[in-house]
């Protein structure tokens, strides 16, 4: 009986070739079937991309030059002794200081050191902002 099953045919696709290859696809097509509808191109799409792109992929088109001579840019006005004989940036550096003084605690919210972090940071990014607009402005010649 063992030797009945050790010269049996092969199993069927495990090596035999009575099965058809997958490079043969049979077309089957009815009067049933509908025919496929291929849906419209987008033109949004990139040729050759697999991804849908409404603008550049480098839309933010960074410099850091532009961060650079931003934060400088900031760094000079906001250092000008203007609130009572201290500048912005000296005020903001100061409260960091007295709140580190007691690190585990956070500052309260009647702290100077919210009105002056709100404050200076605001600036930076307007300033780096501004800095951006102008700086691609001028090199795409917006203006």
């Amino acid at each position: 009986m063992a030797a009945t099953y050790a010269t049996s045919s092969a199993v069927l696709g495990l090596g035999s070739s009575s099965l058809t290859s997958p490079a043969k696809q049979l077309s089957l097509t009815s009067g049933f079937l509908k025919t496929r509808v291929t849906a419209p191109r987008n033109p949004l799409k990139v040729a050759g991309a697999s991804r849908f792109t409404c603008f550049p992929r480098d839309w933010l088109r960074r410099d850091f030059s532009v961060i650079g001579f931003g934060l400088i840019g900031w760094l000079a006005p906001s250092s000008i002794p203007a609130i009572n004989g201290k500048s912005l940036t000296g005020l903001f550096f100061e409260s960091i200081g007295a709140e580190l003084a007691h690190f585990p605690t956070p500052p309260p919210l009647t702290s100077q050191f919210w009105l002056w972090l709100v404050t200076w940071h605001f600036g930076l990014f307007v300033c780096l902002t501004f800095g951006q607009i102008g700086f691609k402005g001028r090199t795409e010649d917006y203006f």
